[in-house]
């Protein structure tokens, strides 16, 4: 006689029409994988997909206070339309008046390179494919216009180009930095284990302590390198004023949080090497330089480009340091698309905030996107190549 499970092969399996009753042991075998990940599930829909979606009411809608709770009224596109237009677009893109030679010199040069590149990846990619590399071209020539029509026209940029600012030059800053840390460190050196522990300890420092503590360092007046800030001359000069040194101060104190994530990273990545392959180039009489560049560089750039796209998608939430540092001043020269939205919503304007949190999710979503697509999936290529 056989059974359930010699019939199909699997526990618990009864056929139709057959006498056999299955038991409540094997009926939670059976569901158990359905019962073991319904937990989490419910916990990301209650928490992450249900409220993406409902706040997509908001982004469509203008939300009012009554005293039976929360009016919608739908406006449909025009939360988003006022980020482009009228005063939100000197909040978001920055006040565009005039694009000066260099502007235009700049964003004609962008346009071209990137319709030259479109027009050779025609022959080699899907209409799929064109589809995505048509999407990042644009957003490319939008933002060389933005630069042109703004920082090089000599003109304040919004938070759009501000946000872009700290993720480009921070994880530009950061993983060279990081980087160059692991290298030292994965070499035969005395006391790289204390060094490994004290380049660590920034990351598990809170944003908010690191904001606070870099606002109280670079306190002219009474901060604890004041007598350093009178030794070269800043006794009367205030960043916080001074929108691109607020800017790159922000960038500093981000960079001193993360430059640790990178570089356990990098240092797993660099340890990792085989040592052999090491071992024969300094037989063959590589130099150092050699050996970087065409034996452990190859190995370590598919981990390189994982890790600046991850501190890329981390960078473009930047709240907490211009939050704390600067509230978002001089004007709005240092505020974050996340701090335009967070300002927003404290201002109880909950369409306009959900809107340029959506606009954030869009930025984000093409910028990582073709970083992933163009560099990282192209450099895991090459290595496995």
């Amino acid at each position: 006689m056989s059974t359930a499970s010699d019939i199909d092969g699997r526990p618990g399996f009864v056929p139709a029409g057959s006498s056999q009753r299955e038991s409540w042991g094997e009926w939670i075998d059976r569901h158990s994988r359905t019962y073991f990940i319904a937990p989490a599930v419910v916990l990301i829909l209650l928490f992450a997909i249900f409220p993406t979606f409902y706040s997509i009411v908001f982004a469509l809608s203008r939300v009012r206070f009554t005293p039976e709770g929360l009016r919608f009224r739908f406006v449909g596109l025009q939360n988003f339309a006022k980020q482009f237009t009228g005063n939100e677009q000197v909040h978001f893109l920055g006040r565009i008046e005039g694009v000066s030679a260099a502007g235009w010199i700049f964003s004609l040069a962008v346009t071209a390179l990137a319709l030259w590149w479109l027009f050779r990846s025609v022959r080699k990619t899907s209409w799929v494919g064109m589809i995505g590399r048509t999407i990042s071209a644009a957003a490319a020539i939008g933002i060389a216009f933005l630069l042109g029509a703004t920082l090089l026209s000599f003109d304040p940029w919004g938070t759009l180009l501000t946000t872009l600012f700290y993720v480009v030059v921070g994880c530009i800053i950061q993983f060279i930095i990081g980087t160059g840390l692991a290298f030292l460190c994965s070499q035969p050196i005395t006391g790289k284990s204390f060094f490994r522990v004290i380049f660590f300890i920034p990351l598990m420092i809170t944003p908010l302590g690191v904001g606070y503590a870099f606002k109280m360092i670079l306190d002219i007046t009474k901060g604890p390198f004041q007598p350093f800030w009178d030794s070269i001359g800043l006794r009367d000069w205030a960043w916080s004023t001074d929108a691109w040194a607020a800017r790159w101060f922000i960038v500093v104190g981000d960079s001193w949080q993360w430059i640790p994530f990178i570089f356990i990273v990098m240092l797993a990545a660099l340890e990792n090497v085989p040592k052999d392959h090491v071992e024969a180039a300094q037989v063959d009489g590589a130099s150092n330089v050699q050996i970087f560049r065409e034996i452990v560089w190859p190995q370590v750039v598919p981990v390189a480009a994982t890790v600046i796209l991850i501190r890329m998608i981390e960078a473009f939430k930047i709240v907490d340091l211009p939050n704390i540092m600067t509230s978002g001043g001089p004007g709005i020269a240092t505020e974050s698309m996340s701090l335009h939205s967070f300002y927003l919503w404290r201002a109880n304007d909950y369409g306009q905030s959900a809107a340029v949190a959506y606009l954030l999710l869009i930025l984000t979503v093409v910028v990582c996107a073709s970083f992933f697509n163009y560099v990282v999936l192209n450099q895991f290529r090459k290595a496995r190549a």
